[in-house]
């Protein structure tokens, strides 16, 4: 049907002048819901048209359309007739360009760009000044349109900008100068005028006898005489002024040799406060002889946040700035730029909070940004509210990066701290105090072995810090202003409280809950109150109640209950978060932490401070079109959760649902005291005992007189060998005809190995079975039984069920089987028969085969179990969507792969049952332990997903319930799943209506927070006012503005959202 609607009004086209063919992928949606995709190709204008040929509509398709599902169509309406078809009016669709597009389009261009670029290496004709008409001898490449200049115009113009790159006329081409060779000077104050006090003084220089070259080490300045056939040519824009004092300044442009007149009123400020009031930053404050302009730091701030970028390699940029040819002979000033930078991020850190001078009383994390949306009582929240609500629950995430490593110092007596302790970083003094007070206390997690706590066991070595531990909020990403902290040997718990207990004492006052996600919190939270005590340096409030949680990318790493006891899902207060995004900011840190690896600590911790302090003014900047963006998918997700949970809810009887909402409230209640309650979330099923329990428990109990020691053993090694060569016998079924000489190896070399396992087994045999190998051979020990060909082939027969909806396994490629080698079966008590073993008196070991087989029938069928929902998963996730033939293909290449392996733990479980029937084993085992059925093989892709409602009536097979107490009072083996499909389904609709209530008041709280910035700079404003600062007030009413815009953007955001995602009245 779908295919007919798409033809219709479409007609093929020929190959029309000016068009070109592009190929679009039309989807189509067919009755049964699934998609269809197609190729199209369609006409697009094309410009330059040489010939005005018009083929006719019914001409033979391009090149390109050769298969059906690639044709020329175009559109017309229904009633057009044929004879106003002869010369279509075609309306070329216009399609936006790729980036291979508009190469091709350069292509046709790049000869004449490189004539062009060569021809600008050439002097004007006539080479005239563009401002006096003079000889033009030098041209300026920053200013535009590179004009040419006489010496006296370069040096007048260039006044206000006095760091452009020129080059002079040598007369065959332009050679790179300076533009202190036309005299220019940099004058200071008097608004760049000469100083009307100044006198000319003598100017002490060099004679003319000699020349100079660079001093290229490092911190080397000025000129290094050399005789005069023994110095190398130095460029000319390399050479500093000759007999005349200078200033190295170094800009974005480059590295410029500049003299410098200061103003000499007798009322003047000092030098180096003339060189800061023309922005520019000396590097010393006596006699400064480098300087670096304010663009220039400000430009290695901005490219060491964004792009990492080194003080060295940034350096090494300017090095070939200012000299690509000979960047070696350009001073090399690193160092003084790493001192620069870090002086200037605290001057900038200073300004941006307002702290004007230093009289200001400072306190820990004032100069860092917060997140604006979290609950801030007093700040962006009123107070006054009942701050018990769910919603002012504050969610903090913890982890340790250890790509932020920090060396030990040479000198570390010798630091000076700019801003110890008020930026993101603790302050050093007390956390070394708290670090030798505290003693480490290891332990072992109850859960998995986790790297976080085997790695706080692992020795430092040469580092003084082998990560950083930081927390930030876990809704937005923001960090916490002084909570992060430096590891010493790992991720160790008392560098973890230290972090939490500060991150919990900001701007907390008021709050009293907080939900804590961990990647262990299943180990880190069970005596975290009693170290909190037990420490004078940590403290968290009493009254505070904190729920850990894990994020959810973590805790399927750890036991099964961890996931109902810590996920985000069953978290009350956390909306929709996972718990996890504080992962994402360390790719922030990292870019920086090579860099801070060999800096001291002072140094290093600013560096840090000032990354994670833009990290969070980005997350500021753009929190408005994030929460929006948030907010309008939770309002879908939402309908999407309600609709799930309703659809689920009609099949639950009113007794179930009362019971199990019962069971959720007294669980979320009660998981502060006692997480274990949380268990209620996953399924209440005994386990069947596997192989190695029933091993273990026949090994532990006493063994009786008459039985040899190690017999539970050689059974157990029997179970083995025979599963083995049931597996390798179905690997060979499967296998092509022709295998690969590797393939065939592999097969030889497991069959070897199974024949040597054997040999040795059947000697062993000879111990425990000796009275009944007397006048018995291999062929004479089957009792009846099958050899595993005749299993497979019965298993072959069973397993060909497939859900209805998916199609048949026959459209997958049929591999040839190889031939089948017979096995003989071991010398087992099964396999004499119970008869026979009664009679020579080795009753025990049938009682032990026999448990034995009951356990590896439970682990069979519990491989089996994961096969069939493995199977499922395939269908539902790959088999469906696959659009094309190789999707396909693949798609069913994996679903081969699970049949194999529900073949073989069939075969065993059909082997198993075969050995229980001739062990003798009583009805209620063979009850319990049924016979496969073709049915029992099928997949229905729906009882494996969460909300199978559709599937309510359906029963699956036995061995799905076998797990379920006796004592059960359900009618239904499903009552169990839907109790887990129903709490999940009203956790998932929980959380996303806590989702969209919480965004909501985030935006509120968003718009809140830039008011009270806004007035704060205004106070800040009237108070700079009244003390006649006039900069600051200017400045104080600058970020007022800012944060007023913000509030209005935010405002405007609101109101122009859609009224089907947004009521405009809230």
């Amino acid at each position: 049907m779908a295919r007919r609607n798409l033809r219709k009004g479409m007609t093929m086209i020929g190959p029309t002048p000016g068009l070109r063919v592009k190929q679009l992928e039309v989807r189509t949606r067919k009755d049964s819901g699934r998609n269809r995709s197609r190729l199209v190709e369609v006409a697009i204008k094309q410009s330059n048209v040489t010939s005005p040929m018009r083929s006719s509509p019914l001409s033979t398709p391009s090149k390109h359309s050769r298969s059906p599902s690639k044709q020329h169509f175009w559109s017309v309406d229904d009633e057009t007739n044929v004879a106003d078809m002869a010369q279509p009016p075609i309306d070329p669709i216009r399609l936006p360009c790729t980036m291979n597009d508009y190469i091709r389009e350069w292509l046709r261009h790049k000869e004449d760009l490189l004539r062009i670029l060569l021809e600008m290496e050439a002097a004007p004709s006539p080479r005239n000044c563009t401002k006096c008409g003079k000889d033009g001898v030098y041209r300026c490449m920053d200013c535009m349109h590179q004009p040419l200049f006489c010496p006296d115009c370069c040096r007048i113009l260039h006044e206000a900008h006095p760091f452009h790159r020129i080059q002079q006329w040598t007369g065959e081409f332009f050679e790179d100068s300076a533009l202190h060779m036309t005299g220019f000077q940099l004058y200071l104050g008097h608004n760049g005028a000469p100083c009307p006090s100044a006198s000319p003084g003598p100017e002490h220089g060099p004679s003319e006898g000699q020349r100079y070259k660079m001093d290229t080490r490092a911190g080397g300045m000025g000129m290094v005489e050399e005789e005069w056939e023994d110095i190398d040519e130095v460029p000319l824009h390399l050479r500093p002024p000759a007999n005349s004092k200078y200033l190295t300044i170094i800009d974005v442009t480059g590295v410029h040799f500049v003299r410098v007149q200061p103003c000499q009123c007798l009322d003047a400020d000092s030098y180096h406060r003339q060189l800061f009031q023309a922005k520019l930053c000396a590097s010393t404050f006596e006699k400064p002889s480098t300087a670096f302009t304010f663009a220039v730091l400000d430009d290695f701030l901005r490219e060491n946040l964004e792009c990492g970028t080194s003080g060295m390699n940034y350096y090494s940029k300017l090095r070939r700035v200012t000299s690509n040819v000979f960047p070696h002979l350009v001073p090399n000033r690193y160092r003084e730029l790493l001192r620069l930078a870090q002086q200037w991020r605290v001057l900038k850190l200073l300004k941006w909070n307002a702290f004007q001078d230093e009289t200001e009383r400072s306190s820990l994390g004032d100069l860092a940004l917060f997140c604006v949306a979290c609950p801030q009582p007093g700040i962006n929240v009123d107070p006054d509210v009942d701050l018990h609500d769910w919603k002012y629950t504050r969610t903090v995430v913890m982890d340790g990066n250890f790509k932020v490593e920090h060396m030990h110092e040479k000198r570390p007596d010798d630091q000076v701290w700019l801003m110890d302790g008020r930026g993101f970083m603790v302050a050093h003094p007390p956390y070394q105090e708290y670090l030798q007070a505290t003693p480490h206390i290891t332990e072992k997690s109850a859960c998995h072995n986790h790297r976080a706590i085997s790695q706080a066991n692992v020795s430092c070595g040469k580092l003084s810090a082998t990560g950083i531990d930081a927390t930030a909020c876990a809704r937005h990403g923001c960090f916490y202003p002084h909570s992060v902290v430096d590891f010493q040997k790992g991720e160790r718990q008392l560098n973890m409280d230290y972090s939490l207990s500060n991150a919990l004492g900001y701007n907390m006052t008021g709050i009293k809950n907080v939900l804590c996600f961990y990647d262990i919190n299943c180990s880190y939270m069970k005596n975290l109150h009693k170290r909190v005590d037990n420490s004078p340096f940590l403290h968290i409030p009493s009254s505070l109640q904190i729920v850990p949680g894990i994020g959810i990318w973590h805790v399927h790493g750890h036991k099964q209950e961890c996931y109902a006891r810590y996920a985000p899902l069953f978290l009350r207060g956390s909306g929709w978060v996972d718990g996890e995004i504080i992962k994402t900011l360390w790719s922030i840190l990292n870019i920086v932490s090579a860099s801070t690896r060999s800096m001291s600590s002072p140094h290093h911790q600013e560096l840090l401070d000032f990354q994670m302090n833009d990290s969070n003014f980005m997350k500021m900047i753009h929190i408005v079109d994030s929460l929006s963006r948030k907010l309008k998918a939770a309002r879908a997700s939402v309908a999407m959760a309600r609709d799930a949970f309703t659809k689920l809810d009609e099949a639950v009887s009113s007794e179930n649902r009362q019971a199990w909402s019962i069971q959720e409230e007294s669980a979320l209640g009660g998981r502060v005291r006692d997480v274990s309650v949380m268990d209620i979330f996953e399924m209440q099923l005994k386990k069947a005992p596997t192989v190695c329990a029933v091993e273990l428990e026949l090994l532990e109990a006493p063994s009786q007189r008459g039985t040899r020691q190690g017999a539970v053993s050689w059974i157990t090694r029997g179970l083995g060998i025979e599963e083995s060569e049931i597996t390798l016998a179905i690997t060979q079924k499967d296998s092509s005809k022709y295998p690969s000489e590797t393939k065939r190896l592999a097969m030889a070399w497991r069959a070897d190995r199974l024949a040597v396992d054997r040999s040795r087994f059947i000697a062993d045999g000879q111990i425990y079975l000796a009275p009944l190998h007397q006048g018995t051979d291999a062929d004479d020990y089957s009792a009846g039984m099958t050899d595993v060909a005749h299993h497979m082939s019965a298993v072959d027969d069973v397993v060909s069920g497939e859900e209805d909806s998916e199609g048949s396994m026959d459209e997958a490629a049929d591999a040839v089987p190889l031939k089948m080698t017979k096995i003989a079966p071991l010398p087992l008590p099964s396999n004499f028969g119970i008869e026979r073993c009664r009679a020579a008196g080795a009753d025990e070991l049938v009682e032990m085969e026999l448990k034995l087989r009951i356990g590896q029938a439970n682990d069979a069928l519990h491989g089996l179990q994961i096969a069939l929902a493995d199977k499922a998963v395939a269908f539902r996730g790959v088999v469906r969507k696959a659009t094309s033939y190789s999707m396909r293909t693949r798609a069913w290449q994996m679903v081969n792969s699970i049949d194999i392996s529900v073949r073989q733990q069939a075969t065993i479980y059909k082997r198993c049952r075969e050995a229980m029937i001739a062990l003798g084993a009583d009805t209620d085992t063979l009850t319990r332990f049924q016979q496969l059925q073709k049915s029992h093989m099928a997949v229905h892709t729906a009882a494996f997903s969460q909300n199978a409602h559709d599937h309510r009536s359906s029963n699956l097979p036995w061995f799905w319930c076998m797990d379920i107490p006796r004592t059960t009072s359900s009618k239904n083996w499903l009552t169990e799943f839907y109790r887990i499909h129903w709490l999940r389904a009203k956790a998932v609709k929980d959380r996303w209506e806590e989702e969209e209530d919480l965004l909501m008041s985030e935006f509120h709280w968003t718009m809140n927070f830039f008011k009270f910035r806004a007035k704060k700079w205004n106070t800040k404003c009237l108070s700079f006012k009244a003390a006649g600062l006039h900069g600051a007030t200017c400045y104080a009413a600058r970020q007022k503005a800012v944060y007023d815009r913000l509030a209005e953007q935010g405002a405007s955001k609101w109101l122009n959202m859609s009224p089907e995602i947004l009521p405009l009245n809230q």
